[in-house]
């Protein structure tokens, strides 16, 4: 089913002008906007917050937060305003001719992404082309933007100093794991900012890190019959294996001799293990099977002969079964 609107409608009509659409749709509420249109209805007359109130039925703290931040923007003004237009709308032109944009700088975030109001926001969006693109591309990749997350993405791009390409490189890394929360964006994005990765090859580069060490992390929590994501010291130990180029087969092998011996999962016990055969040549589970198949056969052999001590034996005990 398809919409359009009534022409019989078209007897009365005023206009909305598109700078309203193509800037603030996304970042303002639905109150917000339902007072704009009141006011645009009645741009010849002037109004106040009760009589606002009163025509459009929001709410005083609403109607009191919308006028503030439609008048930062630019986009209204009031009598007490020192310079006046005739209407209650400024055009574009207007704005150009009566208010040049503050440079870029002036609306850097403090350093705390939890100072920002909406209005503030809004004049960040109105001078930074920059901050504006990448809001529009954010709001693609994640919808409607909250105001936390909001003053997250100025605080990333202006106190942490990534730009707009790892940002969204970071964004969509974020989608693809289904972590989305600002919080966690903020904490990768911080880690990007320490580690200096800020360019669009840096970025691509470790998304790749990360999605093959959760891979990597996956097939361990399968193999060790997993059902909560590792701890930090767990994954500490992964990371360890995965660096260390131990074969997966290897690590799930060392978990089941785990399990043989002390009955419990213990990453401890089972790195023990793993460093016990990489320090003793083992680079692969047949070579650790050959061993233990030897080492059996070759106590099987000293126990049938009667000696009480063969070197060899003691040799493979100690690499096989010293834990």
């Amino acid at each position: 089913m398809k919409y359009k609107v009534s022409a019989g409608i078209w007897g009365s009509i005023f206009a909305v002008p598109t700078v309203i659409t193509d800037n603030f749709l996304k970042l303002v509420s639905g109150d917000s906007l339902k007072i704009l249109l009141y006011l645009l209805r009645n741009q010849d007359k002037a109004f106040s917050e009760e009589e606002i109130i009163a025509a459009t039925g929001v709410s005083s703290s609403d109607v009191s937060d919308a006028l503030i931040f439609w008048k930062q923007a630019n986009i209204i003004n009031s009598d007490s305003d020192a310079v006046k237009t005739p209407s209650i709308f400024t055009t574009p032109e207007d704005t150009v001719s009566h208010k040049e944009p503050a440079p870029a700088e002036t609306f850097r975030s403090p350093n705390t992404r939890h100072e920002l109001s909406s209005s503030e926001i809004a004049e960040i969006i109105s001078s930074s082309a920059d901050i504006a693109r990448l809001f529009k591309i954010a709001e693609s990749a994640l919808g409607t933007l909250s105001h936390t997350q909001q003053k997250s993405l100025i605080w990333i791009h202006d106190h942490l100093g990534l730009k707009n390409e790892v940002i969204i490189t970071l964004i969509y890394y974020c989608i693809k794991i289904e972590k989305t929360n600002s919080a966690y964006i903020e904490k990768l994005a911080a880690a990007w900012s320490e580690n200096d990765i800020n360019t669009l090859s840096a970025a691509e580069e470790e998304v790749q890190r990360l999605l093959d060490s959760r891979e990597f992390t996956g097939k361990i929590m399968k193999c060790f019959e997993m059902k909560r994501r590792p701890t930090t010291k767990q994954a500490e130990f992964i990371s360890q294996w995965k660096s260390a180029g131990y074969p997966l087969e290897m690590i799930r092998y060392a978990y089941e001799k785990t399990i043989e011996q002390i009955d419990k999962l213990s990453f401890e016990y089972i790195n023990k293990i793993l460093l016990s055969w990489h320090d003793s040549g083992y680079i692969n589970t047949e070579q650790i099977i050959a061993a233990e198949g030897e080492f059996k056969r070759k106590r099987k052999s000293s126990s049938t002969s009667g000696s009480g001590f063969d070197p060899e034996v003691e040799k493979y005990k100690i690499v096989i079964n010293k834990f």
